[in-house]
């Protein structure tokens, strides 16, 4: 399949059409692999820009590249002309002459939207403090997988109202999964994605974890520190309340999911029984970042 948009930065690039359309390819490439990879993207190749640590995103793209035919070049932010001065926009332009693709990592969103503004090629936001739609593009595809359908479910969000969380919301409003998220007061997701995202889907917003936890279908939580510091503050206003604990998931569905973006921290946002339980997902979660990078590859790299 082929994406209108050029970029991928937050999922509201999507169509409704095109987000499940997404998640139908990522499946079906994933069936396909068993058979041999086919040279999607063969002579095309991928720079990724890294400020910040990556296990999941930096391997699942740098295998996608191999596996789809085409190259992938790694770039760490202090390898690069950035840190002695170059502006990202003389980067962009630079790269749109060499690359076909620009997959950055980094903190601030303005940056990646900087990219955009500047490049020729596709840009696409492999995490930024305001958004992470990769993530979510798998998180659908295991949900689909796990549950045979994305119609009438229902996801409880526990925790923090992160960048992961705004682009679960942007991901419910595509696909008409409704979502209740439960966090601290304070922490609440971004205002304007949940009053976009409102007109296509159900958002409930909640302080109450077990209000948000009834008859979920998925649970899903992430660290309580993912974009912020390990400030012990800011852990006591999450602990013990917001943990995804056996007791908690006793008020999900019986058949319900467990599902975490990963990197885990034990006993804090989830426990050890819960993330290594029969209800959790969370490493074909993992594998299937592989797949919707894929997807998303093919699908957003012109010929």
């Amino acid at each position: 399949m082929k994406l209108k948009t050029k970029d991928l930065l937050t999922l509201a690039e999507l169509t409704p059409k095109e987000f499940t359309g997404l998640i139908d390819y990522s499946i079906k490439l994933k069936k396909e692999l068993k058979s041999g990879n086919k040279p999607l993207l063969k002579n095309k190749t991928l720079t990724m820009i890294f400020q910040k640590p990556s296990t999941r995103t930096r391997v699942s793209f740098e295998v996608a590249m191999y596996q789809l035919g085409g190259h992938a070049v790694n770039l760490s932010s202090n390898e690069m002309q950035l840190s002695r001065g170059e502006s990202i926009e003389d980067t962009a332009k630079t790269l749109s002459r060499y690359t076909n693709c620009i997959m950055a990592r980094v903190y601030d969103h303005s940056l990646l939207e900087k990219l955009s503004q500047s490049s020729s090629i596709p840009v696409i936001n492999g995490l930024s403090d305001s958004f992470h739609p990769c993530q979510i593009l798998a998180d659908f595809m295991t949900i689909k997988e796990k549950k045979g359908s994305l119609k009438g479910l229902k996801i409880a969000w526990i925790g923090d109202g992160n960048n992961v969380c705004n682009s679960m919301i942007y991901g419910c409003s595509l696909s008409g999964v409704s979502i209740s998220i439960a966090t601290p007061n304070g922490f609440e997701p971004d205002a304007k994605v949940v009053a976009e995202s409102k007109k296509s889907t159900s958002i409930e917003l909640t302080s109450d974890p077990l209000i948000a936890i009834k008859n979920a279908d998925v649970v899903i939580t992430d660290t309580f520190t993912s974009i912020h510091t390990n400030d012990p503050k800011r852990i006591k206003k999450f602990l013990p309340k917001f943990q995804v604990n056996e007791k908690l998931m006793n008020h999900a569905k019986k058949n319900a999911i467990f599902m975490h973006c990963l990197p885990a921290k034990r006993d804090h946002e989830v426990t050890s029984s819960v993330i290594d339980g029969p209800q959790s997902v969370v490493w074909d979660e993992a594998e299937n970042r592989l797949h919707t990078q894929k997807a998303l590859l093919s699908s957003i790299i012109r010929a």
